[in-house]
């Protein structure tokens, strides 16, 4: 579903992000991306949501080489693809109800759909109460639901992470963890690069490590260390 075939990329800096990645993520996997800041987890999520494209090798989301796409095609490869961030990234002047929508609205779905479509989404991540307050008015943990909910609002097949509890307290990042957990239960394949050493143990699940760019560890079933 997802591939790197011997893929690098260099910045314009001369900085070297990642280094002849080879790897694959089957449809319905949940992975872990571990390492220490700078190892090039976050360049790895981006390469494959088009932000980057690779200084050598290539990328391939089902059938698409993704840094060969053309540009009309990257919008509708981020609405398979949905990514969350560690500091949210929500609109500040918009209500979560008007964060969610702002999407749907983007890619012209219509008006009783989106009507429909945004408390159902916010009922899935346990905020439907909440539609109508401020980012200013949340909790970290509350805000980062809301991105998760923007995130899954348009079905994607695959959900990234990129450091999703790094702004949390323990107790709220597991909150969040078993909220991604649910959404692989229910089918996407979820990708999350993490510190979170707590999380990563307690699911043992698949683990790529990165190091200076390079994987350095695959693990079916592994731990932080």
């Amino acid at each position: 579903m997802i591939k790197y075939e011997g893929v690098t990329k260099v910045f314009p800096d001369g900085t070297v992000a990642v280094r002849d990645i080879d790897l694959t993520f089957k449809e319905g996997e949940f992975a872990f991306v571990v390492g220490p800041s700078g190892a090039g987890k976050s360049t790895l999520l981006n390469l494959l949501i088009r932000r980057y494209t690779p200084t050598k090798g290539d990328v391939w989301y089902t059938d698409y080489n993704v840094g060969r796409i053309s540009a009309g095609r990257v919008s509708r490869l981020r609405r398979e693809i949905g990514m969350v961030f560690q500091d949210f990234k929500l609109l500040p002047r918009f209500t979560v109800k008007e964060n969610i929508a702002f999407g749907l609205e983007a890619v012209g779905r219509g008006r009783q759909e989106v009507r429909e479509l945004v408390p159902f989404i916010l009922k899935l991540v346990g905020l439907e109460d909440k539609m109508n307050r401020y980012p200013r008015q949340l909790s970290s943990g509350e805000a980062q639901r809301v991105s998760i909910a923007r995130a899954m609002v348009h079905e994607p097949k695959v959900l990234l992470a990129d450091e999703p509890t790094g702004n949390l307290d323990s107790r709220t990042g597991w909150e969040i963890v078993q909220l991604l957990q649910q959404i692989n239960n229910w089918g996407t394949t979820v990708i999350m690069a993490t510190h979170d050493r707590d999380v990563v143990d307690s699911l043992r699940n698949r683990v790529v490590r990165i190091e200076e760019g390079m994987i350095v560890e695959d693990e079916k079933v592994g731990s932080y260390d």
